[in-house]
This record gives C-alpha cells, structure tokens and sequence, in this order.
C-alpha cells in the first residue's frame, strides 16, 4: 500500500509541474455509445449499463484523468470532451466524460479523479469508502449487475478469446488457424487472471487451445470441446 501513496505522490508532482493539454473533441462512430453520451445532458454521477460505466466531468477543465482498482491505480485514462453544435455551426462542450466498457466481472469499481493535476474523488459521486492504510477516499460504483464473460464471436467475423486462470502467465493460442503454431499469437492479461485476443478469422469451424509453456489447455469459458483425429482434446468456435 506504501507503493500506492507514492504513486498517488509522483503523479500529483508529475500533472502541476507539466504542460497539460485539453481533451479533443471526440465524435463516436458507436451508434449505441454515442446515443449515450448525448443523452447526458449535464455532468453528474456514473451511469451504467449492461455494456458501459460512463463517468463525467464539468467541461471547465484542462484536463481530467481517472485510475481504478482492477488496474492498481497504475493507468491513467484521460477523460474526452463531447461537444454539441449550435444553430451558428459553432461547437460548445457539454461535459468531459470517460467510458469503460464493461469486459469484466466486477461487482463493483474503486477510482480516484485528477483535476487539472490535482487528485481527488469523484465529487459528482456521492458514493465513496476511505482506506486508512494510505489515509485516502476512494470513489465507488458498487451492486454491478454480473456480465457473462466467454469467448465469442463478435462483430467483422473477430472471434473473443478469453482465458481466465492465474495471474501473471504468457497464454498463448494456437490452433488449426496456425497450423497448430503456439508462438504466433499471445493473450493480454487485461486484468489479474483474465487474458484476451481479438482474432479476426474467415468463415469456418476451428479447433484451438490455450498454450502456457508446452502444455495445452482447453477453453474453460467455451463448452464446446472435441477430440480431433490426431487425438487431441480441443475447443471448437464456429464462425458462420
């Protein structure tokens, strides 16, 4: 926890001593986000649902960041600017906001905010739980609804994978895509114990596997399981 006071220290130094620049006016593609952030007509606390948490922030900052729990407090997200434009065709911001778009199975989500270098709560949320091992007030979203995480196929024909077991492992993944080559495709540990890759493969039906080191490991999110001819036991996806 010490470390967690010294980075709270080192980042408060590292924003008021550099140059911080304004988020940029951001136009989202999303049909469904974009629907959602304009229908928050003014900052106020999270809002949530089944797909995002959106946090917001009076557009009168330079700059507003925000770190949470699940990444150790390590990362910080910068906060963007939605914008509305006027009958004049010119532009007025509306609010800053950040969206987290929710992969994990979280009940719930400690943050803190940095304002302009400054660190604190979120004082649009009146929800917050004091950690007196570094003497700090963490803001929190709690009584999250469980989302199923699994792999999947997702939109463009892009398969998921997700792995879930320990933390701090090299996953790989291989399969009748890579000639069964265990070295071409790594997961990303995006949060402790949960790994995942974007693949985007053709139409087809596909047998695959988890690699740490040389031991195989199936699908634990997927059901579907075959033994192939060469005798092994594989996940099968199915991309129609």
């Amino acid at each position: 926890m010490k470390k967690l006071s010294l980075f709270f220290a080192i980042a408060v130094f590292f924003f008021s001593t550099t140059q911080l620049f304004a988020a940029e006016l951001t136009n989202y593609q999303d049909f469904e986000l974009d629907t959602l952030l304009h229908g928050i007509e003014k900052p106020g606390a999270p809002v949530i649902t089944d797909d995002y948490i959106i946090f917001t922030a009076a557009p009168k900052y330079r700059y507003v960041g925000i770190v949470f729990d699940f990444e150790n407090y390590k990362v910080i997200h910068p906060f963007e600017v939605l914008t509305k434009t006027n009958d004049d065709e010119t532009k007025t911001p509306v609010h800053m906001f950040y969206c987290y778009k929710r992969q994990h199975k979280f009940t719930q989500i400690k943050y803190r905010l940095v304002f302009d270098g400054l660190w604190t709560t979120d004082p649009l949320n009146p929800v917050k739980e004091y950690d007196d091992s570094v003497n700090l007030y963490f803001s929190k979203v709690e009584n999250l609804k469980n989302i199923n995480i699994n792999t999947e196929i997702t939109k463009n024909d892009t398969v998921h994978f997700i792995y879930k077991g320990e933390s701090g492992q090299k996953v790989r993944l291989a399969g009748t895509f890579t000639n069964w080559d265990s070295w071409i495709y790594e997961l990303n540990e995006t949060s402790p114990g949960l790994y995942e890759l974007d693949l985007p493969l053709p139409l087809g039906k596909y047998f695959y596997n988890y690699y740490i080191g040389l031991t195989a490991f199936l699908d634990n999110t997927n059901p579907n399981k075959v033994y192939t001819k060469d005798g092994r036991s594989a996940s099968v996806i199915e991309v129609r």
